[in-house]
């Protein structure tokens, strides 16, 4: 166990933070999923559903540990290889997508012969991210124009975006958020800035009115984050609404203290307890004190974020750090606010917490990354504290034989000295004396 802590290189704060939130996941994983036991096998145990979730975060951590371990200047190539393959994952997930508990069609694909789930824009946005941070950080003779930038950066921007948003409107709008932001750290023009997000605007504008005027044409999932808006907007019920009542009425009963681990009554009524709506079963088992922490823990993990950007030495680790970071904290905001009815449903999932390979294993991958660019400092760090020893080795060396000449012409001396004295104490005409 210590060979494999030490093993672990970067950020040990990060770490720490990571485990922390997977570690506190099996409890609330465990009790929400109860319910989904006693729907599907009518029996209430959710062993099965914890073991599953156990193995989730177990890969989820392979993935982090050996993702950490590459040098992060490599995912600059990665990342412009992979948005093409991004591309045609998600165009197959629009025409091909698997539909979950008869919900949420067009956002995952099954992995053939595994048959496992995966959410293709989960990896796009990672991908997005990377190629955005590597774009940022070029090398240029000459500064960025809008013309240049509209065809090697912000086309694959909204193509990415364009291919995600029929199928999950939350997530589009979060990735274009993010590479905004992105962008404005970068130091990317503020004027040009603005025509993009106007540019965005009118883009989504536009979809939206060929949405409503020819439903037929897009995936019904349009209609579902159409009418989210609309509901939320207005006080027309509907099944979202219910889901919201109920986990307002989950953290309602929470109170402070909350009912205890497992002791939740909301979970058997709230569709999707142990992903979506998750907080909302923590706040209610916990109480304040136990949503306070987990909303404190996603803080300081953003804290750390913005520390080991700073540290980073290279503006492409800067970039990174904040592209891949961010996201996961404002996920989780998101998600939060979702429960307490500041946000519309989205169905963003709360992150290292919430049930979900892909959502794990992305997190995961992300956070691998993350403490790639770290290690690297952790590395630099290393090696001027190793210059600076063999240094100071050095300069004792040097001072010891410095010594060591110093007191030998001392010797000399002193031994001169005392021949001399010798000679003058001597008779000079003792040998004359001695002929007589």
């Amino acid at each position: 166990m210590k060979e494999l802590i030490h093993s672990l290189k970067g950020d040990k704060v990060i770490w720490a933070f990571v485990a922390l939130l997977a570690l506190f996941s099996f409890m609330p994983v465990f009790s929400a999923s109860s319910n989904l036991a006693y729907m599907r096998h009518g029996s209430g145990n959710a062993l099965t559903y914890l073991l599953k979730h156990g193995a989730q975060v177990f890969v989820g951590f392979f993935i982090l540990y050996k993702i950490h371990k590459v040098p992060y200047h490599y995912f600059r190539t990665i990342s412009r290889v992979m948005l093409p393959v991004v591309w045609v994952l998600l165009i197959y997930t629009l025409v091909n997508g698997k539909v979950i508990q008869g919900a949420n069609a067009s956002r995952w694909i099954q992995i053939p012969f595994i048959g496992i789930t995966f959410q293709t824009s989960a990896l796009a946005s990672l991908v997005l991210y990377v190629f955005v941070a590597r774009y940022l950080s070029k090398t240029r003779e000459t500064p960025i124009t809008l013309q240049n930038s509209l065809w090697e950066l912000w086309t694959p921007v909204f193509i990415t975006i364009a291919l995600i948003l029929p199928a999950n409107l939350s997530t589009a709008a979060l990735i274009f958020a993010m590479v905004v932001m992105l962008a404005f750290i970068g130091k990317y023009p503020i004027k040009y800035i603005g025509v993009i997000l106007g540019a965005g605007i009118v883009g989504l504008t536009f979809f939206i009115l060929v949405a409503k005027q020819f439903p037929d044409a897009f995936p019904n999932r349009v209609d579902t984050w159409i009418n989210r808006i609309d509901n939320f907007t207005t006080d027309k019920p509907d099944e979202d609404d219910y889901q919201i009542e109920k986990a307002k009425i989950a953290i309602a009963s929470g109170g402070v203290y909350g009912l205890g681990p497992g002791k939740s009554v909301q979970k058997n009524f709230l569709p999707q307890s142990s992903s979506d709506f998750i907080y909302a079963i923590i706040v209610e088992e916990y109480g304040l004190f136990g949503g306070i922490l987990v909303l404190s823990l996603y803080l300081l993990l953003l804290f750390r974020f913005v520390v080991a950007a700073h540290k980073a030495n290279s503006l492409f680790g800067k970039l990174v750090v904040i592209g891949l970071g961010f996201p996961i904290v404002f996920q989780a905001m998101t998600n939060m606010a979702v429960a307490v009815e500041l946000l519309p449903v989205t169905g963003q999932t709360l992150p290292l917490i919430s049930s979900g390979g892909s959502s794990i294993w992305m997190t995961c991958l992300a956070l691998g990354i993350i403490l790639s660019v770290t290690k690297k400092e952790e590395e630099i760090a290393e090696e001027l504290a190793e210059k600076q020893k063999r240094e100071d080795a050095l300069q004792r060396m040097i001072d010891k034989q410095l010594q060591e000449e110093e007191a030998a012409e001392k010797a000399a001396e002193q031994a001169e000295l005392e021949s001399y004295s010798i000679q003058e104490d001597a008779n000079p005409l003792e040998p004359v004396l001695k002929k007589k």
